[in-house]
Parts: C-alpha cells; structure tokens; sequence
C-alpha cells in the first residue's frame, strides 16, 4: 500500500525537496499545496495518510489550518506533523496538547525526513 502524504508549505523549494525525498526515500505519493486553505481543501478531497504543515504561512497559519482540520469530520483523523523553524520544549508541549504527531525542526535533512515521519506516527518505512 503507497502512503499518500499532503505537503503544506507556502515555499516552492521545501515543496520540491519535501516531494522528491518522500518519494524517493520511501516511495510515498506526495501531494502538495501551498497555503492552508488550500492545504485544507486537498485534504478533504484527497484524505491523506498524513499531513505535513509549516507552520509560518502568510494569510492562514499552521497552527489555524490545523484548528480548521480538526473541525472537519472529514479531515479531523488525518495526523498532523509540523513543519517549524521554532521547536522549542515549551513549543513541542503546546503542539502535543493540541493533538500534533511532531514537531519536524526546518530546515531539516531531506534524506531523514521519511524516517522522522514514520517514527512519529508508527509506520514502517519498507517500500
């Protein structure tokens, strides 16, 4: 079974490296978007396996869009890791109370990437 993972990024060149990584590293299919409303529409249309979201989006933010998909029956299952410049202790904290999988630090090493993500969430990584 191919894992299906939504990129939300407002970065053309994250979206890229993020896409060509999972792809690659871990034979996933990646969709992308780049904000969080259209994050939250490729969401629900596409459901996801899981959902990568940077959190510092111009108009809507990470932690906004992630309120958004929780308010969605549709979307609401979907796990959420962030994608954060900021990963603080107190940081990670908030995140985990609101119910975020991980916090990713940005940048981050494209090659580990696919690990991070199934270590979050409990997957294995075999193709």
């Amino acid at each position: 079974m191919t894992r299906k993972i939504l990129v939300v990024d407002n970065e053309a060149s994250i979206q890229e490296v993020t896409q060509i990584c999972l792809q690659t590293v871990a034979g996933w299919q990646v969709i992308v978007a780049g904000s969080g409303q259209e994050g939250l529409e490729k969401a629900a249309m596409e459901q996801p396996d899981a959902i990568l979201l940077d959190v510092m989006m111009p108009d809507m933010d990470g932690l906004t869009t992630f309120q958004k998909l929780q308010e969605n029956p549709k979307t609401q299952d979907i796990p959420v890791l962030l994608l954060t410049a900021k990963v603080q202790a107190a940081d990670r904290q908030r995140y985990s109370e609101l119910g975020i999988r991980a916090a990713i630090a940005k940048p981050f090493n494209p090659l580990e990437l696919a690990q991070q993500i199934t270590a979050a969430l409990g997957w294995n990584l075999a193709k």
